[in-house]
């Protein structure tokens, strides 16, 4: 492959890529709009209506039902997550001279990525089903008690001073090192390889996702915050700095919404 053709490839598969990121963001802000919910993940008048309404009412709702509710989340889940693989990406593309890489092998790489992600999208899907149907979150997916969003913020930032953790995170933050220990040629070995690294991601990062659930899955404030720092985990000069720090954080502010519920529910 000559060096014109090489650029070319990268340019129109990286375009691509950030494409679809751009995409996905764009159909959760719409989502959202539609819903009546602000950036902040407040509902309208509006969405106000939708959020109290009944699940077994005799109609349909979308939310309500797990085909557009699991769209929903896989949308999310792109958005959210492949700005994460940034540098997983990168490092395999430096491998592809001196392993014998290929673009076939990177873009397996993010197929396996997306496949287990959209997996769990599905799996979800099925939890915020059984928390609406049992009462514990309203229609737009939002906690109805500061004792379960206090309680969810303390158990994730728990989470963030475990082994299971510290495996998960030492993969994801450093997928070089990973690459070199599983090392496949082509599309199927990248496949492989995009799936044992979404496992670990999954592992690392599942808890940002059930933080939806404190503020409203349609909060494009917490997706947008959540994205964030789980790109600054996966960067190498600082990911490792960052982790236990944001379990403190989230601990102390799991105990402020217990302790002063007011302050975040009214009354």
């Amino acid at each position: 492959m000559s060096r014109f053709d090489f650029l070319s490839i990268r340019s129109l598969l990286w375009l691509s890529f950030f494409a679809a990121i751009l995409g996905a963001w764009w159909v959760m802000y719409d989502m959202a709009m539609s819903m009546d919910v602000d950036l902040i993940g407040r509902p309208g008048e509006m969405g106000a209506r939708m959020a109290a309404m009944d699940p077994r009412m005799p109609m349909y709702m979308p939310m309500a039902n797990f085909g557009p509710l699991f769209v929903m989340w896989a949308v999310m889940m792109a958005a959210m997550m492949l700005p994460t693989m940034v540098p997983t990406l990168t490092n395999y593309q430096r491998l592809m001279t001196s392993a014998d890489g290929s673009w076939g092998g990177w873009i397996g790489v993010l197929l396996g990525y997306l496949i287990v992600w959209v997996a769990f999208a599905a799996v979800i899907t099925g939890v915020q089903l059984a928390l609406l149907f049992g009462g514990v979150v309203d229609m737009l997916g939002i906690a109805k008690s500061p004792w379960v969003s206090g309680g969810l913020l303390i158990v994730v930032g728990a989470f963030q001073f475990t082994r299971a953790k510290e495996v998960c995170h030492g993969v994801c933050h450093s997928p070089m090192t990973y690459f070199l220990g599983h090392w496949r040629t082509g599309f199927g070995g990248g496949l492989r390889m995009g799936l044992g690294l979404g496992v670990f991601c999954v592992g690392c990062c599942w808890g940002f996702m059930a933080l939806g659930f404190v503020g409203g899955v349609m909060s494009l404030l917490w997706m947008g915050l959540a994205t964030l720092f789980m790109v600054l985990e996966k960067l190498p000069q600082i990911g490792h700095r960052v982790t236990k720090p944001m379990g403190v954080a989230l601990i102390a502010g799991g105990g402020v919404l217990i302790a002063m519920p007011s302050l975040f529910y009214g009354g």
